[in-house]
């Protein structure tokens, strides 16, 4: 895969919007179609860069059921390049919609103590304020729905330090 992809799955992920009135329904379409096509392309073996890559790209609020080839894709990753890619992304996750932040966690908390060991790591070696913002971030989605059952529940930077 060329090391381009980051940077097209990057920009395809900027879905064009149903209140869109500039772009052509055609490249639209097009883009729609690429982006799924560029998940659909990763084999996991892309390292914490493409996971970060993954991440950076839901940008967009309504995804019309392109992003499903992007959680896919993430679930291909080995668990620690998971994490690892997924804190590595810790400035896009903070931007990127909610729904889109609390499904990447999630995956995250789904695929077990190697990738959560590894994204807890990686946070915790960043800059302080970015540490703030990402425990804030998963605060927030343990309160709402993505992160408030089971497994999911302070799995992520805990213990506190």
């Amino acid at each position: 895969m060329s090391p381009d992809w980051k940077v097209e799955i990057v920009e395809c992920g900027d879905l064009v919007q149903d209140d869109d009135e500039v772009t052509p329904p055609e490249e639209a379409e097009r883009r729609w179609n690429r982006y799924v096509e560029l998940a659909d392309s990763v084999t996991g073996n892309e390292g914490p860069a493409g996971v970060a890559a993954i991440v950076s790209s839901l940008k967009a609020e309504e995804d019309y059921g392109a992003y499903q080839a992007a959680h896919a894709a993430l679930r291909r990753f080995p668990h620690s390049d998971l994490g690892r890619g997924v804190a590595d992304a810790a400035g896009e996750i903070l931007s990127i919609p909610q729904d889109s932040s609390g499904n990447v966690l999630l995956i995250l908390t789904q695929a077990g103590p190697v990738a959560v060991n590894a994204f807890n790591g990686a946070v915790r070696a960043a800059d302080p304020d970015v540490q703030v913002s990402v425990r804030e971030l998963v605060e927030f989605h343990e309160s709402e729905e993505w992160l408030s059952e089971g497994g999911a529940r302070n799995a992520l930077l805990m213990p506190r330090t």
